[in-house]
């Protein structure tokens, strides 16, 4: 199977034909560089017989690239005319009937994924990047690694080790699934339009075994969610809500875990919450 990719005034004839306008709300910024579609596939390491999810395929680019692999791909689209057209645009370009089979819904609400892939690889936007993840890492327990092309800011919070200035929330829950490093940077003159703000790539790869069950998932996120609400804060008083409702009843369960009282959320790893968690 020869697959051949798009290049940038086919993706602009596109989306001329298709009447489509990239919106922001949608976070549409469509890559038209063949180099980057293919650097995206190679960090992911995505080889032939594999199954792929890609979250937010608009008009096709790594898409195709990743199929070019040899790799099939099930894509989630919430754009309907961009679901409906992409099928044609593969079958266009040398994809095989049967390597790509498109899901016309919003990622956040995908509960069951066909084929279960084992690979993520997406172009994420940054208003829905970390919730996309999240749901897709709680949700699918048969993905086991993936890349995503993610604003730096939302990158670099989502590798950030503990201690660190960007470490918050999303570090902290994205590092209960497993591994993430920051895998490289993407030029904004890859994109159409040009956005105003720089894009990494995100790598992660799932832990060999579940944390804990979806009961202590919650209970941990949860402390994560009030640990960081009001950053700075000692862990007594921003847990206090958690952790039995006074700076003396949390200060004596974050002792029994082992994590002093007066830490703040931002010096703490995942493990650490886990471990408050199950103090309770």
């Amino acid at each position: 199977m020869t697959v051949h990719l798009l290049g940038a005034a086919e993706i602009r004839a596109l989306a001329a034909d298709l009447d489509l306008t990239p919106t922001k709300k949608l976070g549409q910024n469509f890559v038209v560089d063949a180099n980057t579609v293919r650097k995206i596939v190679q960090v992911a390491g995505v080889v032939a017989g594999e199954h792929v999810v890609e979250v937010g395929p608009g008009l096709g680019s790594l898409t195709l690239a990743i199929l070019e692999t040899g790799a099939s791909v099930v894509a989630v689209e919430i754009d309907h005319r961009l679901a409906e057209r992409l099928p044609a645009t593969a079958r266009a370009h040398g994809v095989l009937d049967g390597m790509l089979r498109v899901v016309d819904a919003d990622a956040l609400h995908v509960g069951e994924l066909p084929g279960e892939p084992s690979v993520l690889v997406a172009n994420l936007p940054y208003n829905v990047s970390v919730p996309v993840l999240l749901h897709f890492l709680e949700t699918f327990g048969h993905l086991q690694r993936g890349v995503v092309m993610v604003q730096a800011e939302v990158g670099e919070r989502l590798a950030a080790p503990p201690g660190s200035k960007v470490y918050g929330a999303p570090s902290v829950k994205a590092a209960w699934y497993g591994r993430w490093r920051l895998a490289g940077t993407v030029s904004r003159q890859v994109f159409w339009p040009v956005p105003n703000v720089d894009s990494v790539l995100v790598a992660f790869e799932r832990a060999a075994q579940p944390r804990a069950d979806e009961d202590e998932r919650r209970r941990t996120f949860r402390l994560v969610d009030a640990a960081f609400q009001q950053r700075r804060k000692m862990l007594r008083q921003a847990l206090s809500g958690e952790l039995g409702g006074s700076a003396a009843s949390a200060s004596a369960v974050l002792e029994r875990a082992g994590v002093e009282p007066t830490e703040r959320g931002e010096q703490l790893t995942v493990e650490d919450f886990q471990r408050i968690a199950r103090a309770l």
